[in-house]
């Protein structure tokens, strides 16, 4: 069977495995940093939001996650882009997803992904991507409410949203209470976890 040899040892090994997670805090940091300062609304939505979320109830349970997503308005767009364009990022768009990488080859792994309030993400989902308002300010970025969150997961509901909404089932953060408001097809997806909590 044709394998990776395992040749990254040490100390060696253990500064990449260091970097990556840094280097993705990092990213947040200065993205967030950059909107503040450009006076460009935000919201911080996907993996991020949830290891806000999570670290609310219990540190051990937060995931590390590679990109960063950042939920702004239409009408926002050129002011974003001119920011990071500024601070030293490069714009980039794949598969109709617009982005910033720290380099012009950067990987669409190692970026900074742009959701837009209102537009549909991909075939499949019930409702469009909701807007910054009303928002969660941590203290050092701005997220959505849990609420909201949920219904972003449930929407997507693609192999790890299934996983970040099962760790926040597992911590009591979310339970069959919600399926009494929820809209028929996210009640069903939730639902479906609930029955089956550990996948």
């Amino acid at each position: 069977m044709a394998g990776i040899d395992f040749t990254l040892t040490g100390e060696a090994l253990w500064t990449r495995m260091e970097r990556a997670v840094e280097r993705v805090n990092d990213r947040l940091r200065r993205t967030v940093t950059i909107l503040e300062e450009a006076g460009v609304p935000y919201a911080v939505v996907g993996g991020h939001a949830v290891r806000a979320w999570v670290a609310q109830v219990d540190e051990a349970a937060v995931r590390n996650t590679r990109d960063v997503d950042i939920l702004v308005r239409a009408k926002d767009l050129p002011a974003l882009e001119s920011a990071m364009l500024a601070a030293g990022f490069h714009h980039r768009e794949t598969a109709g997803v617009q982005m910033f990488v720290d380099t012009p080859a950067g990987s669409a792994r190692d970026a900074v992904h742009v959701v837009i309030c209102g537009e549909w993400v991909r075939p499949g989902e019930h409702e469009p991507n909701p807007d910054i308002e009303p928002a969660v300010n941590t203290g050092g970025f701005r997220t959505v409410p849990l609420e909201t969150l949920v219904r972003m997961k449930l929407n997507s509901f693609r192999d790890k949203d299934r996983v970040h909404l099962r760790d926040m089932i597992s911590l009591g953060m979310v339970d069959a209470s919600w399926l009494g408001w929820l809209p028929e097809p996210f009640r069903d997806r939730l639902a479906m976890l609930l029955a089956d909590p550990d996948g």
